[in-house]
This record gives structure tokens, sequence and C-alpha cells, in this order.
């Protein structure tokens, strides 16, 4: 070395430090990759300090991203931001890594929005990484306000041309109250489009209940031969199954086959639960018995596919085989199950494993499955040991408990009771409309129409009106919606003829209207014609008309099926030789031959 020219020492002295301060990030960058433990990680901190490294940006980013993945990105925050680390070292690379960090957290998303403003305040630009995970943060906390004004900077810096971040913007909109129509737009005015925003726009749709919508833009899609990928499939299945759309569901499937998109368990699940809510519950078996491995998720869809349809001794079946399959129930597998008990009749063996869930499994019941236990002696008659159920139970009934009891109350004749507990639960939802309809309800059964008049004048005083029945049908790859006495139709004069045809029609065959449905007092002839509107009558009548005889029609309602309805349905299906399947907010209803599947209406 005492050879070397005096410019080279220098040089050599110089890169000396340079070359281990190099060595030693590298070796504490290995480390960190090798890291999978908190305890391992909590070493490392303290390693960080020895070497020096504390202000090395590219050691914080690492350090932080390690942190995410063990879920301590809480610690890696208090570290980086506390008095040992000098904040001019940070830079965009650091900060991006944190947000992301927090962005992905369940309940800490907020503080991704808070180190987006840090970030500002230190002087350190976004880049076009920044903004997804700022905008994720957004979506998940669902602030529209939060989220325009994010969307206002993107603009300003000029990343409104990122196709990554316009489809997170789509998503951020689509996930806010009140934010579809702006994701809309922002998706309408993108300059390229990809899958991955339409799935966010369609997935929006379908989000807020507006599955029309997603059906529709889906054909636009095709349109534009975007070939949609696995998430759209899933969304669009979801679409179909809030329509009730099977037929547009099975050509999915077909889809699905024909262009190998990759079947996940996540894309199994969504077809099993489309089939079986569209009415095809023996189709959903069998692609529950094609999987090559299922989760949990996956016998939970059948459980509660066989329970919707009262195949309650096939649910019991397949929760036992689940078992012995070696997969744990958790406490949504109980709730299908409870549900099936309860739509088929099987008191006993629903109490059975009500009580074992804490026995044999540890599950603390919650409030849904109490509500199951409610249904399940409610649809059986027993309405007092319903009562006294409640008022044993630990924890506080919720609402809906008390308004099955109410509903059970009035299907049998225990009018009184019913009343006594509407009134009480008036008195602390003094706001919520169905309250105020069951009390009418009830006084429409004691034909007491003063009282039933007085309730209405309270509704409309407060500014409540019932929610309006609607029921949809799916004919020719097209979706009609019906809501009761609808003139929206073009064909509705002639629709409402026929429904006035098939009235007479099941009169001869011995039909006899259940007026006690309708809240007026008015005459029994004017009653009978109000129930010929409702809305499963005119889509009923609509299907008569359009199909082919012999055809079965699938129809989907958004309420409970009426008393009247479900009568008139059953002599429709014995008159006119249809089998008639009736979606309705709680279950199906399949009417052959002038009988259903459900083993008591209400």
């Amino acid at each position: 070395m005492n050879h070397l020219p005096s410019k080279t020492k220098l040089f050599c002295s110089l890169h000396k430090p340079i070359s281990r301060k190099r060595a030693a990030e590298q070796n504490c960058l290995s480390l960190l990759q090798l890291c999978n433990s908190l305890p391992k990680l909590l070493q490392l901190q303290s390693h960080i300090f020895k070497l020096g490294l504390q202000n090395n940006p590219l050691v914080l980013t690492k350090f932080t991203s390690i942190s995410s993945d063990l879920n301590a990105i809480t610690y890696a925050s208090s570290f980086i931001f506390s008095t040992y680390v000098e904040p001019h070292f940070f830079d965009v690379f650091l900060f991006n890594t944190i947000i992301r960090s927090y962005a992905v957290t369940s309940d800490l998303k907020h503080n991704a929005l808070c180190l987006y403003g840090k970030m500002l305040s230190y002087g350190i630009w976004p880049n076009k990484f920044t903004y997804p995970f700022v905008l994720k943060a957004c979506a998940g906390i669902g602030e529209l306000k939060l989220g325009q004004i994010v969307h206002g900077s993107v603009v300003k810096l000029g990343f409104h041309d990122d196709s990554h971040v316009l489809n997170t913007m789509v998503h951020m909109y689509c996930s806010c109250g009140g934010g579809v129509e702006y994701g809309r737009k922002v998706f309408d005015e993108m300059p390229n489009w990809n899958s991955v925003g339409w799935s966010a726009m369609i997935g929006g749709y379908v989000r807020w209940g507006l599955s029309s919508e997603a059906v529709e833009l889906f054909r636009e899609m095709q349109v534009a031969r975007v070939a949609p990928d696995e998430v759209t499939m899933v969304c669009l299945l979801s679409a179909c199954t809030d329509l009730g759309a099977l037929e547009l569901g099975k050509w999915l499937e077909a889809y699905i086959e024909r262009e190998n998109v990759p079947k996940s368990a996540v894309l199994w699940n969504a077809l099993i639960d489309m089939f079986a809510k569209c009415g095809d519950v023996d189709k959903a078996l069998s692609l529950f018995r094609s999987m090559s491995q299922r989760n949990i998720v996956s016998w939970t869809s059948v459980i509660d596919g066989m329970a919707m349809h009262g195949r309650g001794a096939e649910a019991v079946s397949l929760f036992e085989e689940m078992k012995k399959d070696g997969v744990v129930p958790d406490d949504v597998s109980f709730i299908g199950l409870l549900t099936a008990c309860s739509h088929s009749g099987l008191v006993e063996q629903g109490k059975g494993y009500f009580y074992s869930m804490t026995k044999e499994f540890g599950i603390s019941p919650k409030i849904e499955h109490y509500g199951c236990m409610v249904d399940l002696l409610c649809r059986a008659g027993l309405v007092q040991e319903a009562l006294d159920f409640v008022q044993r139970m630990p924890i506080k009934p919720n609402p809906v408990i008390w308004r099955t009891l109410i509903t059970a109350c009035r299907a049998h004749g225990e009018l009184k009771l019913g009343e006594k507990i509407t009134k009480e639960l008036i008195k602390h939802e003094p706001t919520h409309d169905s309250n105020y309809v069951l009390l009418s309800n009830i006084y429409a059964k004691m034909f007491s129409w003063e009282k039933t008049t007085m309730i209405r004048e309270v509704m409309v005083k407060k500014g409540m009106r019932k929610v309006p029945g609607s029921t949809m049908i799916e004919l020719y790859n097209e979706i009609y919606e019906f809501v009761a006495g609808d003139k929206s139709h073009s064909d509705y004069k002639i629709i409402f003829q026929m429904v006035d045809d098939i009235g007479k029609e099941i009169s001869r065959a011995g039909y006899i209207a259940s007026t006690s449905e309708v809240l007026l007092d008015i005459d029994e002839e004017d009653k009978e014609g109000a129930l010929n509107r409702h809305s499963e009558k005119l889509a009923i009548a609509f299907a008569l008309m359009k199909t082919p005889p012999g055809t079965p029609i699938r129809i989907v309602k958004n309420l409970r099926v009426c008393e009247d309805c479900h009568s008139a349905t059953k002599f429709i299906s014995k008159t006119y030789k249809r089998e008639i399947l009736v979606r309705d907010r709680n279950r199906f209803h399949r009417f052959i031959d002038g009988v259903c599947s459900c083993k008591d209406f209400w």
C-alpha cells in the first residue's frame, strides 16, 4: 500500500467508510428479508441502531414493509416517526410503503390518510404509486368528500391519465355512499379501459343494489371487446343472484368454461350461491360435489341454499358431512343450519344444534342465532315458547326479533299480544315505518278499521309510507320489474285484463280472496280488486302471456309473499299447469299442482 501513488491512497481512504456502510446496509436488508417473526424484528431494530442505519431510507422502507407483513405496522410507524429518526431523510418510497401498509389494514385505514397529510407537510411530493393506496384508504373509510379532495389533488398533480390511479378512483367512488354516479363519470372519461376498471364499476353497481345497471354495463363491456376476468365474473354472478336471473347465470357459467376463466374457490362459491338463490339448488349441489377443494364458504353456501328451498333434512345431512370431512363449522354455518331447521319445521333438531354451538364448538351465539331460534319457534306456532325464549336471552333482543314475534302473533291469532309488543316497539323506534305497518296489519286482522285508519294517518303525518311490493322476472334475456298497481309497462292494460281473467279462472277452481290483507275499510269487491294488482300477480300474468304452456315461471319479490298471493299462486299453478318458483325476502316457494313446498305459509 505504501508503494501506491498518493492520489490512489486518497481515493481508497475516502471510499473505505462508504463501502463499509454499503456492506452494512446490504447485510441489514438481507436480514430483514429473512425476518419472519416479531421478536426477530425487534432484534433487527436494535441492529439498525447499532449500525447507525436509522436514517437510511432504504432500510426504513424495508423495515416498514416487513413490519406490515407481520401485522406490526403501528410499531414500525412509532419507530420511524420517533426522535431517533431525522425527517429530512424521508422520501416518497418510504411514505408510499407506510401508506400502503395502513391502507390494507381492516381498522387503521384512517392512518394512511393522516400519513398522506404528513407527507405533504414535509414537502415530499406524491408520485403515481401514492394515490392508489390513498384512494384505497378513502374507499375503506367510505368518506365521499375526502375522496373528492384527493381526486382534486390527483388532477392538480397530473396523474389523472394513469389507468391504475383511475381504476382505484372508480373503486373509491363506488365504495362511498352517493358516489356511484361520480365513479361512472370517471369511468366514462377514462382514456383507456381494461378489465380492472370495468370490474370496479360493475362491482360498484352490485354493491349498491343496482344489479340491472351492472348487467347492462357488462353488455357494453362485451361490445367494447374487453375480456372479463375472474373478479368481473364474481361481480356479475352476484348481480344475477340479486336479480334472480338464472338464464344469465347459466350463460356466465358457459362463458367461464368456454374462455377458460380460472376457477378459484371464490368463483366456485359465487356460482354455487348464484344457482341456489336463482332457484336451481340441484345444480348448486352438483357444482359443490364437483369441487376438488372446498372451504367453509363452499359448505355454508350449499347449506344456505338448501335452507332457502325448505330442504332442511338435506341441509342437516350436509352439515354432518362437513363435520366428518374435518371442516369445523363457524358461526355463519350455524346461521344457515338453524335457518334450514326453521324453514322445514325441524324444531327439536334446531334446538339441539343451537345448544351444541357452545357445548361442542365453543361458539357463543350471536343475536342472529337467537333470531333464528325465535323464527324456528314462531314458524312452528310456539308463540308463547318463543316469547319465553326471548325473555331469557342473555343479550338484548333487537327489533328484528320483536318483529318476528309480532308477525307470528298475527299469523297464529295472538292479536292482543302482537298489539302490545308492537306498541312497545314503536316507543323505542318511533321513526321506523315497518313498525306502524305491523300494527296496522294487526288492526286489519281484528277488523278494527278505525284504528287502522288512525295508524295510516300517523304514518302520513310523519312522512312515512309502506315499502311498495316489487317483483322481478327474467324472460328472454330481459329483466322486467313490476310494482303493485304498476302502469308503467306499455302493455299494462292487457296485463291487467289477464290478471282479471286469472282471477275468474281460479275463483271457479275454489280460490277465495283473503281480503284481510287489504288495509282499507272498503267493500269486499274493491278489496279483491286491490289484491289483484299485487306485483307478483302482475309478473305471473305477464309470464303466462309471454311463455309457451308448461314453461316454469320464476319470480323474485322484495317482500314476503302475502297470504292472499300465496293462496292464489297455488291455484294458478294447478289451473294453468305451471311450476311457479317464487323467491321472497326470506325463502323459496315452489308451487306445483296446487301445493307449495313450504311447510307453512307465514
